[in-house]
């Protein structure tokens, strides 16, 4: 253990939330940021962050190092959170040829606590620990769970509306809100348009994703396999034929809009798709950006990825990637509410006579350490 950790200290907020009115209106009035090529900064305090970063990642792995050589036993560490929650995002590579590292443990911060309190007061503390770790490597490849309801226009059955949110969780606990929460509404919201026997012009399709959190490599592969390379911009014919993503991933909360993810055009269409739906609370488009989810792998190629906008409820506060992340977490009717809204969408989509508008094509964006 490292002799280290900050003391707990009682929220004053609540815990679940909703997004205020005055919030949603600030969403919907941003003004489109000025386009242009990502570029590592070269100075100022964005650099210096990178920097201090990169510095900070070579004395981690150089402690590893020394922590493997001197035979350590076990590494306690301090988690994220209090009152019974804990966030944990500890973990080491797993690739096929990565080096061992020694056992470690993130450790609720009441524990941690309790134990180094004891250790700096010189009383002997006994740690018993049962770790099993399993490496399946004979097939080391993740899997997309796909399916579609077919076009039946003549001319439009070979465009896509896709849907989708990623299968898998993480590890502390079920992983309900991050993100079967998002897979069962995009279930529900296919087997809504099954069961009113919806005849689509435009093939709708679902994807469950593999490997989100190890970097949105399930629907980056896909997009690579089916669409483009955002690293070279060389696309392929089916990029022109998907009309529009649509993802989920952010918890249980309520559909409040959507993100236009930079996408003007889109604007006046979604705020009318959405006109229906405002007296269950989803009134809101907005210009912004949202990042850190499947759409990203689409937009990265020129087909409009869009996410919704959600109430964060105790998202943020309680169960993402920890051990609170489980079924008594979600809201059933927020769910509801979330699968209509986009079953509706993807009606709409599939329906209209255009595709839904696109920006212009990013330039190429070559692979950043």
């Amino acid at each position: 253990m490292m002799d280290q950790g900050a003391p707990l200290t009682s929220g004053t907020k609540a815990d679940f939330a909703r997004y205020a009115d005055s919030t949603l209106a600030q969403m919907a009035a941003a003004k489109p940021q000025a386009a242009g090529p990502r570029q590592r900064p070269a100075g100022g305090p964005m650099a210096d962050r990178m920097a201090q970063m990169m510095k900070m990642r070579e004395v981690r792995a150089a402690m590893n190092a020394m922590l493997v050589e001197e035979k350590v036993g076990l590494i306690l560490t301090y988690a994220r959170g209090g009152q019974g929650t804990f966030f944990t995002s500890n973990g080491a590579s797993y690739a096929l040829d990565a080096k061992p590292v020694s056992p470690e443990l993130e450790v609720a911060a009441e524990d941690f606590l309790h134990i180094l309190r004891l250790l700096r007061a010189g009383k002997p503390v006994e740690v018993e620990a049962d770790i099993k770790t399993s490496f399946y490597d004979q097939d080391p490849k993740g899997y997309n769970v796909i399916a579609e309801i077919p076009g039946t226009d003549k001319k439009l059955k070979d465009e896509v509306v896709m849907i989708g949110g990623h299968f898998d969780s993480w590890h502390a606990a079920t992983g309900a809100t991050d993100n079967a929460a998002g897979s069962a509404v995009m279930m529900e919201a296919m087997r809504i348009l099954k069961a009113i026997d919806f005849k689509p012009k435009r093939t709708i399709r679902i994807a469950l994703w593999s490997s989100e959190e190890q970097g949105l490599f399930g629907s980056r592969g896909y997009v690579a396999k089916h669409f483009g390379d955002p690293k070279t911009m060389v696309l392929t014919p089916d990029q022109k034929k998907i009309s529009a993503y649509y993802n989920l991933d952010n918890g249980t909360g309520k559909i409040r809009g959507v993100y236009l993810q930079g996408n003007a055009a889109a604007g006046p269409i979604f705020q009318n798709w959405l006109n229906p739906f405002n007296d269950l609370g989803a009134t809101t488009v907005t210009i912004n950006n949202t990042g850190g989810t499947d759409h990203q792998a689409f937009d990265a190629v020129g087909i409009p990825g869009f996410q919704f906008i959600q109430d964060p409820a105790d998202y943020n506060t309680r169960t993402h990637h920890s051990n609170m992340d489980t079924y008594d977490r979600l809201v059933e009717d927020d769910l509801k509410q979330a699968a209509t809204i986009i079953a509706s969408f993807v009606y709409n989509t599939s329906q209209r006579e255009a595709q839904i508008p696109r920006k212009e094509l990013p330039a190429p964006q070559p692979a950043r350490p």
